[in-house]
């Protein structure tokens, strides 16, 4: 039976890829839980032979004058027939017969045995996948339940949620499929494996494993957003000035950028230079639109747009998408107008402009000519005085005249 426990031992941590050292310990550990239900006994020690895989049992009972617990107590009178030297406070164990379990003690060490292993190899998966969380995985539909489909990875099933799918796909039994390694968590009844079509970073990987550059960090990836099945933007930025970062993600004739299309589905995808000037991303942003003008407020990270009035409707999308996908890559508020609306806005601009500096004129001419009065006035006044003051001066000196003339 030892050879034979250690076959089924080995066979299991190579189909399950858990060390048998475990699974071992899971075993001594499921026939000492049966051993304790079978015999009642407290302290049970279970052993496999690591060589041979033969098991002993031992019940250890501690050696007292009375014995108040069978289960875990024996006299010294009990115990020196077993071993003459023995003494108060020691520890006795005798030989337990593994065959003496019986069919209940079998079937508990059976499902202890079952719980053990699936632990084990629980573990072994969330330690292997959790390193690989971020990476693109490959595997085969197994079928779908509660519209999560099941994915084989090989090493386990993983799960790809309703929400973490890309609109409108459908795949069947057997359909191999791409997706994004999104989390790995343990739960209270098995480990997790989530996966997801639709994350940002599931673009960043297809185009790593596409573009030898981006993988060589030569090209660098600033921002992904994406609707997932319509249309995704990507800003990328080259650390080599002979490396054109939109030309080598495109690819020969297209060929990088159509192989991600591809696998999603016909997903269209603009690719964009990224810059730290605002008004070259905003308008690269906006892409495929051809864009005049472009205004921003730093302070409030807004932009005005202009485009001439065949362009308007390209460069807002089908229900705002375009604009609404630039605005999330450039983080900058983003409003568009036509060239047409633009010149009439202008036009008014420049008429309300024309007034103010106008006013603003004729506001001045009023000043200076109030200056001009009040400064007419002001010498009006002086003379007036200066003129009292020489009378005045006149008077006293006819004054002192006739004083001396007495």
């Amino acid at each position: 039976m030892g050879r034979e426990l250690l076959t089924v031992i080995e066979q299991i941590g190579r189909e399950k890829g858990i060390d048998t050292g475990r699974i071992l310990e899971a075993v001594e550990a499921a026939l000492q839980t049966a051993a304790k239900k079978r015999y009642g006994a407290e302290n049970i020690q279970i052993k496999i032979d690591r060589k041979n895989g033969e098991i002993e049992a031992i019940s250890l009972k501690k050696i007292v004058n009375e014995v108040t617990n069978a289960k875990s107590e024996v006299s010294l009178e009990e115990a020196r027939k077993v071993d003459s030297e023995a003494e108060l406070g020691d520890e006795i164990g005798s030989l337990i017969e593994i065959e003496e379990f019986g069919r209940i003690a079998a079937q508990t060490a059976k499902q202890v045995i079952f719980q053990k292993v699936r632990e084990a190899e629980w573990e072994a998966v969330q330690r292997e996948f959790s390193t690989r969380q971020g990476d693109l995985v490959n595997g085969i539909i197994l079928g779908q339940e509660r519209r999560n489909y099941i994915v084989d990875l090989g090493r386990t099933e993983a799960i790809l949620p309703a929400h973490e799918q890309i609109p409108r796909e459908v795949y069947r039994r057997g359909d191999r499929i791409k997706a994004y390694l999104l989390e790995v968590k343990r739960t209270m009844r098995d480990v997790q494996v989530i996966l997801s079509r639709t994350h940002p970073n599931f673009i960043v990987k297809l185009f790593e494993a596409e573009v030898p550059e981006i993988a060589e960090k030569i090209l660098e990836i600033k921002a992904v957003v994406r609707e997932p099945g319509d249309r995704t933007k990507i800003a990328v930025v080259s650390r080599d000035r002979a490396v054109d970062p939109v030309g080598a993600c495109v690819g020969m004739k297209g060929s990088r950028v159509q192989a991600v299309v591809r696998e999603l589905r016909g997903e269209k995808i603009d690719i964009i230079g990224w810059t730290p000037d605002p008004r070259v991303f905003i308008a690269e942003a906006l892409n495929p639109a051809v864009i005049e003008k472009v205004g921003v407020d730093e302070e409030k990270k807004s932009a005005l747009v202009v485009v001439g009035d065949n362009q308007l409707s390209l460069a807002i999308g089908r229900n705002g998408q375009n604009v609404r996908l630039a605005a999330k890559l450039t983080g900058w508020k983003i409003d568009i107008i036509g060239a047409s609306e633009y010149e009439k806005e202008k036009a008014v601009r420049d008429q309300e402009s024309r007034a103010a500096i106008a006013q603003q004129l004729q506001d001045q001419h009023a000043k200076l000519m109030e200056a001009e009065s009040a400064a007419a006035q002001k010498a009006d006044d002086q003379k007036a005085e200066e003129s009292k003051m020489d009378k005045d001066e006149d008077d006293e000196q006819r004054g002192k005249q006739a004083a001396a003339t007495v």
